[in-house]
């Protein structure tokens, strides 16, 4: 099975298909519209066969499909049928659960993406939970407020990087996770990792994509029996190097 991997964020989207080595990537930015997005990826990944389709959408997804719009993207993502406008199966998860997947060595895990916004994400024992920590009060506003790009900007590299170190050792005391990854397109800025830390490369987000489909030792459980939770899914003794 060859796989198209979608990588959503809010200034690029890169893509990468199974049999390549070399990413395609193009701007996206706050106007884009799903429908946008869709006809960019297939102009993109022309000349690449593939059979099915993962996406990771910046921003919280239920049951596959995502339940609020982005934060750094146009709007019309709620309810968007992907797998009509591509004609393949898709997949869609958290953007930063697939590079968390990607990351993924054992244990208990915690993942934050440094890019536009915070992205985070938890797995514990193989079970992927998607999390909105960036989006948490802080100093009278939210993480993602000090430590996202505008963040960045507005701080100065040096202000910007004690804030992250300061917003990672809150989450580590109150999570308590046995492995840290850092990644997303401001990773590269960290001269050095916050304690406890390790950097995760951006290239997991397509390797998470991959596994999504069974690539690498992952598989989807069965949901749980109790109301309409959310899908987790579970890692089969993956080994990441």
């Amino acid at each position: 099975m060859k796989v198209l991997v979608v990588d959503v964020g809010g200034t690029h989207i890169k893509i990468l298909c199974t049999g390549h080595k070399i990413r395609r990537k193009f701007k996206s930015g706050p106007a884009m519209t799903p429908a946008q997005m869709v006809a960019a990826v297939l102009k993109n990944a022309h000349g690449w066969d593939y059979d099915v389709v993962s996406i990771g959408y910046p921003g919280p997804v239920r049951s596959g499909r995502p339940f609020a719009e982005p934060h750094n993207l146009g709007s019309g993502w709620v309810g968007f049928d992907f797998e009509a406008e591509f004609g393949r199966p898709v997949k869609v998860i958290n953007d930063a659960a697939m590079q968390a997947i990607g990351s993924y060595r054992g244990g208990m895990m915690l993942f934050l993406g440094l890019g536009t916004g915070l992205g985070s994400t938890l797995i514990a024992e193989g079970i992927v939970m998607p999390m909105e920590l960036g989006h948490l009060p802080y100093r009278n506003r939210t993480f993602e407020h000090f430590v996202g790009r505008q963040g960045l900007r507005r701080s100065g590299l040096a202000k910007w990087r004690r804030e992250v170190n300061d917003v990672v050792a809150r989450l580590i005391a109150a999570l308590h996770p046995e492995d840290v990854v850092i990644g997303g397109g401001n990773v590269d800025l960290l001269t050095k990792m916050p304690p406890g830390c390790r950097a995760g490369a951006n290239a997991n987000a397509f390797l998470g994509g991959f596994r999504l489909w069974g690539a690498g030792g992952y598989r989807k459980r069965k949901e749980p029996q109790r109301g309409k939770a959310h899908p987790t899914y579970g890692m089969e003794s993956a080994r990441v190097a």
